[in-house]
């Protein structure tokens, strides 16, 4: 087709239709959005005095159970057995930040994070998730070019600045879906929610980005950077993004009615309807949904915030100090979030199975494998090989959740799903302090294997016990209350103006 014949007409270049714009924009935007997350987790080493702290935590139990890989512990060394580079010493302005301020400082961010799951998936039903994500992340970059001053103020500036990154970030990730509801086909929803793993992505090349950045130009350069780079995401964003394909001024005529006929009338292109409370608080699908990606994110907050101490404490092998280790669950998560999405908009498609027995399938096999995982964790766990292996397919095969319940919401109520991936994701962060408070409890006395074989058991029932309950109770069939609260026939004869019959004789 000759360039002046095209159809879709693109904001950015001719080759590109709205719905491609959005992909690479919502891909972009979650990477960035992990980045602005993490990168106070990976300066803070380098914006901290060392201590003088000594590792009392190599007992003779852990070297017995463990023996055959213990070394002692300022031996770290990879795989291989190749000796691991010591952290750089970093120039620049250092604070005298004790442990609880460290952990006040990387902890206070969920404060915020929690308190806007909900409201920001209902504000981007009612206003739009074009303007609840931009603004959130336009904020949210300005905080970050903050954060160095707010550090060589005092470290309560910074937990307050990290709370309401916390409270911006927070309103981001339900906000998608609504827009997800407007502008995506039922069968391609799978492939686009995929977009959100870009999360992963983001996390993998922040990691050694920032640590590039530190070592080249200090810590301040972390922030300045990131700062900078959501700053102009943001502007590109408001300028070629639109909440839906009837507000687009660029969109072809073509595409815009694909889109529309494509996603017909189960998605309100009008005002928000109220949210039928309790037809949703008392809906076991939505339940399932809950209670699964709740179960989804415990695992998955418990391996990648723990595994270090785990490689660390059990088998003296710092795998925070490996780039390659430390990137590979998240890359592999992202690819495999890709591939099992774009499958499963094929099996929707091609009609080969259902949409229930397709969500029921994905999500089997993310929580499935990774709680098989964990039991082999459990007798295995002192092979280093072994451990990392376990570890890398937990996370990577959970990434077919975007094929599974992630989107499920868009399925059972496309003008309810912020508000349904809210409550989700509220659930699901406050699961990520019970993960920290739990590995804390189980190994508070001493870090041995016998604790985190206890620790690696809960993950995986946590893990089968998600992929039951939405084995039985998911559905993908769409829900009579997508519609909202049914309106008396006084509001129908206020809405179109109708005087009420009298039919009484």
């Amino acid at each position: 087709m000759a360039t002046g014949d095209r159809k879709f007409p693109s904001n950015i270049t001719d080759r590109l239709t709205c719905r491609q714009v959005l992909n690479i924009m919502v891909i972009l935007g979650f990477m960035f959005n992990y980045m602005l997350r993490v990168n106070l987790t990976i300066a803070i080493v380098a914006m901290v005095v060392p201590g003088n702290k000594t590792d009392t935590s190599h007992s003779n139990a852990t070297l017995t159970e463990c023996s055959d890989y213990s070394l002692p512990p300022d031996n770290t060394t990879l795989l291989s057995g190749t000796p691991v580079q010591q952290p750089e010493t970093f120039d620049g302005m250092r604070f005298e930040w004790d442990e609880y301020e460290q952990n006040m400082i990387l902890g206070c961010f969920f404060w915020g994070y929690v308190m806007t799951e909900l409201p920001g998936g209902r504000l981007a039903e009612v206003i739009g998730g074009h303007r609840v994500f931009g603004y959130s992340m336009l904020s949210a970059s300005v905080l970050t070019l903050l954060t160095p001053l707010a550090a060589k103020l005092d470290y309560l500036a910074v937990v307050i600045l990290r709370v309401l990154l916390g409270l911006m970030l927070g309103a981001t990730w339900p906000s998608i879906h609504p827009m997800t509801a407007r502008w995506i086909p039922p069968t391609e929803r799978s492939k686009f929610m995929s977009n959100m793993m870009a999360s992963s992505l983001g996390a993998a090349i922040t990691m050694p980005v920032c640590g590039f950045l530190i070592a080249s130009l200090g810590w301040e350069s972390v922030f300045y950077v990131t700062g900078v780079v959501g700053l102009v995401w943001s502007i590109v964003w408001f300028f070629v993004v639109f909440d839906s394909p009837a507000q687009h001024p660029r969109i072809s005529e073509e595409e815009r009615q694909f889109i529309e006929k494509a996603i017909g009338d189960s998605t309100s292109q009008g005002k928000a309807h109220r949210v039928p409370w309790f037809s949703i608080l008392t809906s076991p699908c939505v339940w399932a949904i809950i209670i699964t990606h709740g179960a989804s994110v415990f695992g998955y907050f418990t391996v990648v915030n723990q595994l270090p101490t785990y490689m660390k404490h059990i088998l003296h092998f710092n795998i925070k100090a490996n780039g390659l280790l430390s990137s590979m669950p998240y890359l592999g998560k992202y690819v495999f979030a890709v591939l099992t999405s774009a499958l499963a908009d094929y099996f929707l498609r091609t009609k080969k199975f259902t949409r229930t027995t397709t969500r029921k399938l994905f999500t089997a096999v993310a929580l499935a494998i990774p709680s098989a995982t964990m039991i082999g964790q459990m007798f295995l766990g002192c092979d280093r090989a072994a451990s990392v292996a376990f570890f890398t397919v937990a996370l990577t095969i959970n990434g077919a959740v975007c094929g599974g319940y992630l989107g499920n919401g868009l399925d059972i109520a496309p003008n309810f799903s912020g508000t349904i991936f809210g409550m989700a994701n509220t659930l699901s962060s406050l699961g990520g302090f019970l993960s920290s408070l739990m590995v804390g409890m189980l190994t508070q006395d001493n870090q041995t294997y016998t604790q985190w074989r206890k620790v690696f058991g809960i993950i995986a029932a946590t893990y089968a016990g998600g992929a039951i309950v939405y084995s039985v109770f998911g559905t993908g069939e769409l829900q009579s209350w997508n519609s909202g609260p049914k309106s008396t026939d006084k509001d129908e004869a206020e809405k179109e103006k109708i005087p009420l019959r009298n039919d009484k004789v």
